[in-house]
């Protein structure tokens, strides 16, 4: 079997989207102090599909959600001829060529996002090829179902907080997560309105449903560390990516304290990045996104090593590729999920995208046994929504 054409696609959206609000989610922004609002560049309106065919009549489909008008010009003018005619089964070499092929400019960001796509499109090949689910070329079931956690609860008046997580307590979620809403520029009041937010979710869902709050690098570390006392009577799982990605030092100077356990990763990159953050101790979760790690071939070796150091793998966002690392690695007791809205605010653009994405019951999520690759289709027809770039 040889890959005989590689085709991108970015797909603008041109449907509803929330509305700018204050408070939304802190990021790493708002210490700049900007009249706009802070978290617009940290939203996806764009979506960059991957195809890619072989004389078989296999294809397989990957995607990526970072810069995708720039993520398709690496993968249309330095990716693309590495793959043409090659053996779509030699993984391992494919993806140390196009890394080393971009190490000069890609190791990080857009480089890497652009391998990754390629690399989950191949992986769906494989899969589609041998007729068999991605998860059981990675070593199968490790649980019967995915237990999944609710990922939305963004800053918003108290009242409407509290009627979102009753909705999620209602459909059986065992664990949900929440965004916080001040940074450092707010002061000790932004401080008090953080833990308004952390007790109005707790007094819904009570102490026997995990709950997990996200500072999505909008932290410092001075900040943080007087956060700490204050949310730890509220015994969260994990506080996420509370200073910007590149502070490895403030990660592992917030673990070993050891009030509140911390997790981040979302933003880094390929097993050599994950190594300094497991050698420096700084992270008690790790959340890496297989579709900005380095793909399904780089997530399969950093949850491997994660399992080494002991420390759980539980994958940034929704989505088939993340969700196949989840069932095939003992290390990962669960998975986000996006729950779908009518009003997309950019993590939840997939769910306009492709069709097969696991809806959850109960807190659940299964996968497919009989459906090869990922399990996903492009929906063709809904793209009709979307603004096409070929």
């Amino acid at each position: 079997m040889k890959i005989t054409e590689v085709r991108t696609r970015v797909v603008e959206w041109r449907g509803q989207t929330v509305p700018p609000q204050p408070h939304f989610c802190t990021n790493p922004m708002d210490l700049l102090q900007l009249p706009a609002d802070s978290m617009a560049g940290f939203r996806f309106h764009g979506w960059l599909i991957v195809e890619i065919f072989t004389d078989s009549g296999h294809v397989g489909i990957g995607n990526a959600a970072l810069a995708p008008r720039i993520t398709k010009q690496v993968i249309d003018t330095y990716l693309k001829p590495v793959l043409i005619g090659k053996d779509p089964f030699d993984t391992e070499f494919l993806w140390q060529h196009m890394y080393r092929l971009t190490m000069a400019f890609g190791r990080k960001g857009i480089g890497m996002v652009a391998i990754s796509a390629i690399d989950i499109a191949i992986w769906d090949l494989l899969g589609k090829a041998i007729n068999q689910p991605v998860f059981r070329l990675l070593g199968g079931r490790t649980k019967q179902k995915v237990p999944v956690y609710a990922s939305r609860l963004y800053s918003q008046p108290l009242d409407d907080l509290a009627k979102e997580a009753q909705q999620y307590k209602d459909r059986g979620y065992k664990a949900m997560k929440l965004r916080f809403g001040w940074g450092p520029t707010d002061g000790a009041a932004g401080m008090q309105r953080n833990v308004e937010l952390l007790r109005t979710v707790r007094e819904v869902i009570g102490y026997e449903i995990d709950l997990m709050a996200d500072a999505y690098m909008g932290w410092t570390l001075d900040y943080a560390q007087r956060m700490l006392p204050l949310i730890e009577p509220f015994q969260l799982r994990w506080l996420e990516e509370p200073v910007i990605p590149d502070d490895i030092g403030g990660y592992a100077v917030l673990k070993v304290q050891n009030r509140v356990p911390i997790a981040g990763g979302e933003h880094e990159f390929t097993i050599y990045g994950f190594r300094q953050m497991l050698e420096a101790k700084a992270l008690d979760y790790i959340q890496f996104d297989t579709n900005r790690v380095g793909g399904i071939s780089q997530a399969r070796k950093i949850a491997a090593l994660a399992e080494a150091y002991s420390v759980p793998v539980i994958p940034h966002a929704g989505q088939m590729h993340n969700y196949h690392i989840v069932m095939a690695s003992l290390n990962s007791p669960m998975a986000e999920y996006f729950p779908p809205v009518d009003v997309e605010i950019g993590n939840e653009l997939f769910w306009y995208i492709f069709d097969g994405e696991p809806k959850a019951k109960d807190g659940y999520i299964d996968l497919n046994d009989d459906l090869p690759g990922l399990g996903l289709m492009i929906s063709e027809e809904s793209l009709k929504r979307f603004e096409i770039i070929e």
